[in-house]
């Protein structure tokens, strides 16, 4: 049995915890019942003893497992892990989407990918990773009485996503913490507005409007200056071809989008100007969570 989930990059700018989109960077686990219990870790986190035992994953899977059959089983797990850890690119978010799905797969039972999602909501409580690794695709999202309600659109292969992942990570709680208590009218209605335009330019596929509406004023800024070479790889962004460049996430990756005939000059340029980062071009996921049976 494998189940695989694709990294996702979330906030888009001004979509604070709503907007959300995935790209071709997957975090894979095999597994089957044993006799012992055992975790095999390759890829990212594969030098890391203490993912090595009750890891989150393991936790999470654990839960439902014994939720859904009543029995304790040992398992044998194989990670292989592609999505970098606290970098924004919802590292978490695929542990917890890819633990819940393990866990009903391996207790023979079936549902629906929503099922899975509103699963998830109990472990991250905002919508903007766990949808996208779920469905794949772009995805404006909100939660209403425990459930996720989105809207989902594909996105075409013309389109290629430039990811600067910076060689430091970035805490999402400290993250957090850096943001306003409050907001003035004037930077919500902002916000509201450049969302509302960010959205709707996906979905009509009006791709050069989203370098005037990924605009933010709610935390992009407060978290960059954690990182403040991130300033510039937004800026080179934008003086190369890109379409948006925007904060994944809280950090401490930067998400650009180009089409497919700019992404190698973009990605040319960041790798240039800054060698101790990882840039990779990337394509976008339309699929999300994958189960092979």
């Amino acid at each position: 049995m494998t189940i695989s989930v694709p990294a996702t990059s979330a906030n888009l700018g001004p979509g604070f915890d709503s907007l959300g989109l995935a790209v071709d960077l997957r975090n894979k686990v095999e597994f089957h019942q044993s006799r012992f219990f055992s975790v095999s870790i390759k890829g990212e986190g594969e030098d890391n003893p203490r993912l090595k035992g009750n890891n989150l994953f393991i936790s999470i899977f654990n839960e439902h497992y014994n939720r859904l059959t009543k029995k304790n089983q040992n398992f044998k797990f194989t990670f292989y892990n592609q999505i970098p850890m606290s970098r924004g690119l919802g590292s978490s978010s695929a542990v917890i989407v890819g633990a819940i799905a393990s866990a009903h797969e391996a207790a023979g039972i079936r549902v629906s990918k929503r099922r899975i999602l509103n699963h998830a909501l109990v472990y991250e409580s905002h919508p903007d990773n766990i949808t996208p690794a779920v469905m794949g695709g772009f995805n404006a999202a909100t939660v209403e009485k425990n459930k996720v309600f989105s809207q989902n659109k594909h996105l075409p292969n013309y389109l290629k996503a430039i990811v600067t992942i910076p060689n430091k990570p970035m805490n999402t709680a400290k993250a957090r913490i850096l943001l306003p208590k409050s907001y003035s009218r004037e930077n919500s209605v902002y916000n509201l507005s450049h969302t509302a335009l960010t959205v709707a330019a996906f979905f009509n596929e009006d791709w050069e409007m989203l370098k005037i509406s990924t605009g933010d004023r709610f935390h992009q800024r407060a978290r960059m200056k954690m990182l403040p070479e991130l300033f510039s790889v937004q800026k080179i962004a934008y003086e190369n071809g890109a379409l948006m460049s925007t904060l994944s996430g809280s950090g401490s990756t930067f998400f650009s989008m180009a089409y497919q005939e700019d992404s190698e000059m973009l990605a040319s340029e960041l790798t240039q100007k800054f060698p101790d980062f990882t840039v990779k071009i990337l394509d976008f996921d339309n699929s999300g969570l994958i189960i092979e049976r």
